[in-house]
């Protein structure tokens, strides 16, 4: 990724254009451009490789009916042939450009070889280039550990991945693994990975001053969810290797926050499970107590991710954190409400929700503030337990889900729950289809803003 961008000032001309910027700029071209331009029936639209008078390629120009989104250049970086481009242009257009000429050219090559040669954008601006780099980079680990499967994405894959981030940025990971989960009192966590051969276990990292603003991740890691004894459909089941996605979100989270230094006590819990089915394999109908000591009745061993969020959410609540947010593909009917580009988000704290919103505009990456309706509490309710964990009826089960994750938050916390989809269905510029980060730049610019030095 680093050979995408580059600080310079030497390369092929590159012109961005508004599509009503066209013909005012056409106007002030020599007559060669202008011949070129129109033996070629150009429409001004799209992209154009104009030569020189030696048959060599001079400039590019590319004019967009949306030259002002952060995915203008998400579909150019792939229509070019290789070499070095030169854009001069404000500082917005070349930060745009930026990010989506980056992560344009993302591919997931772990186990496919990817020979293109892709082009080189130029800009003279290094802290723009270096600063662009870190956030794709943040966006493409989030792809990269949804895309992995499920082999190569357990439980102590995910625990190597925050010991490299660690080790990156000078954090302190511990791990509690199996077993030791009881000793310590997660046995949701327990109970929900136990089945598998590859351990369960809660990985915690710390980052930043300790007397700095402390804001806590909470990432649902369930590696592969088979359903466990209440069984997916094999349709339901194909793409359940994302179920780690809210795991890689904080975590691709994490990285930008690390990587731009933001004055805060990070800490980041990441439940990692893998829900499988085996002989002790947890049932319809069981009790658990949790971390926090509420009881728990399991409806269906499908809704396993609520079960491994409360426990991490539980131990959140001993640091008091300033901020608590928290990652998951939690529900199916969060994707129901709002479709699978637009994440929902609950959060007790309306400043906070504001905020996150209005960055999300800023920087296009839309979020949707979904309703805590209180009421509906009542729906995970259970006869022999505190609560259950699955609503009683189908409805609003976005919001029962939320509601039961609230329950183990202290009421004094400012909290955020997201739940998101965490892949692309279909190619859109920038973004191909596969494991993607939804929400991840609108929260931390909310953060940098909120936390500026």
């Amino acid at each position: 990724m680093t050979q995408l961008l580059l600080s310079g000032s030497e390369g092929i001309p590159l012109t961005l254009l508004a599509a009503n910027d066209y013909n005012d700029w056409l106007n002030g071209q020599d007559k060669p451009v202008q011949n070129w331009l129109g033996s070629t029936q150009y429409k001004g639209k799209g992209l154009s490789l104009i030569p020189g008078t030696d048959g060599s390629l001079s400039q590019v120009l590319y004019v967009s009916d949306d030259k002002d989104s952060h995915w203008v250049c998400g579909d150019l970086v792939n229509e070019l042939p290789a070499g070095q481009y030169l854009l001069e242009a404000d500082t917005q257009t070349c930060k745009l450009a930026a990010f989506s000429w980056a992560l344009g050219a993302y591919k997931f090559d772990r186990y496919k070889a990817n020979d293109k040669v892709y082009p080189q954008l130029v800009l003279r601006d290094a802290e723009l280039v270096e600063q662009t780099l870190k956030m794709a980079r943040s966006v493409s680990i989030v792809r990269d550990l949804v895309n992995t499967p499920a082999a190569d994405m357990m439980p102590q894959h995910l625990g190597e991945t925050m010991e490299s981030l660690a080790s990156e940025f000078g954090a302190k990971v511990t791990q509690i693994v199996g077993d030791d989960l009881l000793t310590h009192n997660y046995p949701t966590i327990h109970m929900v990975g136990r089945a598998s051969h590859n351990a369960p276990r809660l990985i915690d990292l710390t980052w930043g001053d300790e007397d700095a603003p402390k804001v806590t991740l909470v990432g649902k890691g369930v590696c592969f969810d088979s359903g466990g004894l209440d069984l997916k459909p094999g349709a339901g089941m194909r793409l359940m290797k994302k179920d780690m996605g809210g795991a890689a979100h904080v975590i691709g989270l994490a990285h930008q926050i690390m990587a731009a230094e933001l004055p805060v006590r990070l800490r980041v819990l990441v439940p990692a499970v893998e829900n499988a089915v085996s002989a002790n394999a947890f049932r319809p109908g069981d009790v658990i107590t949790t971390r926090k000591g509420l009881t728990v009745e399991i409806d269906n061993t499908d809704a396993e991710g609520r079960l491994v969020l409360c426990d991490a959410l539980a131990e959140a609540n001993s640091d008091k954190p300033e901020l608590l947010i928290d990652f998951a593909t939690l529900t199916g009917a969060m994707r129901i409400a709002l479709g699978t580009e637009l994440p929902g988000f609950f959060s007790n704290d309306d400043e906070v929700a504001a905020g996150i919103t209005a960055s999300g505009l800023t920087v296009e990456d839309p979020v949707w503030r979904m309703p805590l309706h209180k009421p509906y509490f009542d729906l995970t309710g259970s006869d022999i337990a505190d609560l259950a964990n699955c609503g009683k009826v189908p409805f609003g089960g976005a919001i029962t889900a939320a509601l039961y994750l609230e329950a183990f938050v202290d009421e004094e916390i400012s909290w955020t729950h997201f739940d998101v989809m965490a892949w692309n269905t279909r190619k859109l510029p920038g973004r191909p289809i596969g494991g993607e980060a939804f929400g991840i730049r609108a929260v931390f610019d909310y953060l940098a803003n909120r936390f500026a030095k």
